[in-house]
């Protein structure tokens, strides 16, 4: 059987099951609002190291466990590395963490990829050295172990979209208990480490990006899933425009009608150091 070996263990999160358990109980939430969709039927996460976004995550894990335990979490990757054109589907064997292997659903899979057909391709090399979706399984495993996972990597293109409406169907085609969770950052901020940084330092750098962050979470709140990809591109408020739109795109499908925020933060307000220079900013949604 392919297993992925993890790549970003013992720097985005610890390498050892102990730790990733202890970890992991610090970032789960007391409590969350009352007012969730009901049923939840996909999610956004951040994908940065879990000392800055492993709690805005949570959220959305912790929330769809508040109401089920689905079968299968398709996670719907950002993509940082893989020149691939088209949606990279790892269609079968299982992910190793700390916390184990996590079965990849071969069967949904299939299914994906004939109701995407020309779109997605089974290519599991794509996800060997994007972090993304990886840093989202030990949640997974810990919250849902029994649960299998599904990873689909997408670029930032108009086809992200239509990917995202041939995963809704093949949920349905599939009638299986799934759930799309898609990862992405959003506003990479600072001259030193991401050469952009139109409104200086300190507050009014925070102000900036977090009207800038605004931008995209409300086309995620309205659900406008079209319009997600020509923002981030425009804008360069989400490393995973793809990855959102498919999301909000799959969602819809399956019948929801709007995002619920549950948390938006930055890296900065998370671990202040010194005056706001270089910073990303994190969200996490339910629908």
């Amino acid at each position: 059987m392919r297993v992925r070996r993890p790549v970003v263990a013992g720097q985005f999160y610890p390498a050892d099951r102990a730790g990733c358990v202890r970890m992991i109980e610090e970032c789960l939430p007391t409590r969350l609002p009352t007012d969730l969709p009901e049923p939840i039927v996909a999610g956004v996460v951040p994908h940065a190291g879990w000392v800055f976004s492993g709690p805005t995550a949570a959220k959305v894990f912790a929330a769809i466990k508040s109401q089920q335990v689905p079968e299968t979490v398709i996670l719907l990757s950002a993509n940082h590395r893989w020149g691939g054109m088209r949606a990279a589907v790892y269609g079968s064997g299982a992910w190793l963490t700390p916390l184990g292997e996590a079965e990849v659903d071969a069967d949904l899979a299939q299914v994906v990829l004939r109701e995407g057909t020309g779109m997605l391709v089974d290519a599991p090399e794509a996800h060997s050295g994007e972090h993304s979706a990886e840093v989202q399984v030990p949640f997974i495993q810990y919250l849902f172990p029994q649960t299998r996972i599904l990873p689909i990597l997408l670029s930032p293109d108009e086809s992200a979209v239509t990917v995202g409406e041939a995963i809704a169907r093949a949920i349905t085609a599939s009638g299986k208990k799934a759930v799309v969770v898609g990862t992405s950052d959003l506003t990479h901020y600072g001259a030193m480490y991401y050469g952009f940084a139109p409104a200086g330092s300190g507050e009014r750098a925070l102000e900036w990006a977090r009207a800038n962050d605004e931008r995209v979470i409300r086309l995620i709140l309205e659900m406008k899933a079209e319009e997600i990809v020509p923002e981030t591109e425009s804008h360069h408020n989400a490393c995973g425009g793809g990855a959102i739109a498919a999301t909000v795109a799959a969602a819809r499908t399956l019948g929801a009608r709007e995002g619920v925020l549950l948390e938006y933060t930055n890296s900065h307000l998370v671990m202040p150091r010194g005056p706001a220079t270089d910073f990303v900013g994190y969200a996490a949604v339910v629908f």
